[in-house]
């Protein structure tokens, strides 16, 4: 059976604030998944998906199904389709989870503003 949904989102979100929808309850499932998530770095920026803000939504569904939507930093990135299997492998290795969708999108465009501070001052952005 479904059980309520409890959806956090933002029209714009930055890193840490992708939209999340999840199960009453799953918020340890949902902190391992955030916590896989940031052992994905991407190849070119030495930062974390996550903490980059290239993940735009998660979604835990029932049972352990989880379906992720990111971007890229540039259309072009010559490791796409191989960050979206770093990205499903990561969270399939999180316990309890069985299923990992990840679709790429590009609406909207990803800019830095999506990136946490901590990316940014690692970057040496601020």
């Amino acid at each position: 059976m479904c059980q309520e949904m409890e959806t956090q989102s933002a029209a714009t979100p930055a890193a840490g604030d992708a939209p999340i929808s999840r199960a009453a309850g799953a918020g340890a499932l949902t902190d391992a998944v955030i916590a896989a998530l940031r052992t994905v770095r991407d190849p070119e920026i030495p930062v974390n998906v996550y903490d980059l803000g290239l993940i735009y939504r998660i979604e835990l569904k029932e049972p352990g199904a989880i379906e992720i939507d990111m971007t890229l930093t540039a259309p072009g990135c010559p490791v796409a389709g191989e960050m979206l299997s770093w990205v499903q492998q990561a969270v399939s290795d999180v316990a309890t989870v069985g299923q990992v969708k990840v679709n790429l999108v590009f609406d909207p465009p990803w800019d830095q503003a999506r990136m946490s501070d901590e990316a940014k001052l690692e970057l040496g952005l601020i």
